[in-house]
């Protein structure tokens, strides 16, 4: 059974900075590609970055671009978001996705699972 899990999460003032990590069980992890997609109430579903398969990749929104990071250790399965100078608007659950090949994209279609989420709150 495949399980991601998602941890780092909390409540940050803007301008701080939060290291999201995902922990994944139950499949062959050097081989999906990764990505993280984050969820603000009302809103639909966003992506926010990718990594390949062997981590010489990433791919990010360009509304987080120069401000996150994602990176990967094949070694310990997971996955991890370093989120600098937070906005107010990065508000959101953000979800660890992992792809069906290693080849990473932002289209949630592309990924076959997902972890319950982790909330991200920015206060002013």
């Amino acid at each position: 059974q495949v399980q991601l899990v998602e941890s780092g999460g909390g409540l940050v003032q803007a301008g701080g900075s939060l290291r999201l990590s995902c922990v994944a069980s139950g499949l062959t992890f050097s081989y999906h590609a990764m990505a993280w997609f984050r969820q603000a109430p009302g809103k639909e579903r966003e992506f926010v970055a990718a990594i390949t398969s062997s981590g010489s990749s990433t791919y990010s929104a360009d509304s987080v671009k120069g401000r996150f990071t994602i990176s990967r250790d094949n070694a310990k399965s997971s996955v991890y978001l370093q989120m600098n100078s937070l906005k107010l608007e990065d508000t959101a659950v953000y979800y660890c996705a992992a792809g069906s090949s290693p080849w990473s994209t932002r289209w949630p279609g592309d990924y076959a699972y997902w972890g319950p989420g982790t909330q991200v709150t920015v206060s002013s």
